[in-house]
């Protein structure tokens, strides 16, 4: 499965780094080292104005700049981003996404509608109506087999290498019609990760047809990028929200919750998982 495994993007910057610590086990001291994430601010700024900043592994950041301009509707396709160029400095890093006219003049009419900015929960909202984007229906044309679910959480936790060495990254995989890893990227927010697989698809053909795993509980965010972008089912490890299970029912995305070795629950649009 492993072989499938898109692994063309560098590293930008240093995904984690080492620490001298203490740990105690048993009642014993032991002086050692560890691998810590790194969370940085990552402003994102289309065609020179500040938009948003995130709190994110500094990793993979072209595609979260995409992901984040798909999911959240500032762009409709890829080809609406003309440049991407990725700066930093020691407050942060910068990522500078230059747009076309079209989504720009949109995102400068979204932008006069907020009162502050956007990107941290619902900060920036002065109506309700603001918080729940419209609803986005998907197509209906997967189906998947209830049992690539075992498979694929075994070779996931072989490849999450930067939860594997820190213990506090979610990670967001792309599974091909026949449940193979095709795609894994990782980070400290579940939703920037996402964020991070949504901009790969983009790029890539060979992510077209399957399905999304996250490692995370299924927040009506999740769900709402997941059908900005037109995915079909969505697993995930953890548990789903109520509001996350209505917007999925509501769009026609198949969610699956507590996936686990031997186990897992349907909530919305069944006849997608063929048992």
């Amino acid at each position: 499965m492993s072989s499938c495994l898109i692994t063309d993007e560098y590293i930008e910057h240093q995904e984690y780094s080492v620490h001298e610590i203490i740990k105690y086990k048993n009642g014993i001291k032991i002086e050692c080292e560890d691998f810590i994430a790194e969370e940085v601010p990552v402003a994102l700024i289309y065609n020179g104005i500040s938009h948003v900043v995130m709190m994110a592994t500094p990793s993979h950041l072209e595609s979260f700049a995409i992901g984040f301009s798909l999911s959240e509707r500032i762009i409709n396709n890829i080809k609406e981003i003309k440049n991407i160029d990725i700066k930093s400095n020691k407050e942060g890093i910068e990522v500078y996404i230059e747009l076309q006219n079209r989504p720009f003049m949109m995102l400068k009419e979204q932008r006069r509608q907020l009162v502050g900015r956007t990107g941290c929960g619902l900060c920036g909202i002065e109506h309700l109506k603001q918080a729940m984007k419209p609803v986005t229906q998907v197509s209906d044309t997967q189906r998947m087999p209830l049992s690539i679910i075992n498979q694929s959480l075994k070779f996931l936790y072989q490849h999450q290498e930067l939860a594997n060495r820190t213990g506090c990254t979610h990670a967001a995989v792309w599974l091909n019609e026949q449940g193979e890893l095709a795609a894994i990227y990782e980070d400290v927010g579940r939703h920037v990760a996402l964020d991070k697989l949504i901009g790969a698809r983009a790029k890539y053909p060979q992510l077209t047809k399957g399905a999304i795993l996250i490692t995370s509980r299924a927040s009506y965010e999740i769900i709402q990028k997941a059908t900005s972008v037109g995915v079909e089912i969505l697993f995930a490890v953890s548990a789903p929200t109520a509001l996350a299970i209505n917007l999925a029912e509501e769009s026609g995305l198949t969610l699956i919750g507590f996936c686990r070795e031997g186990r897992a629950t349907i909530y919305t649009h069944k006849h997608r998982i063929i048992n």
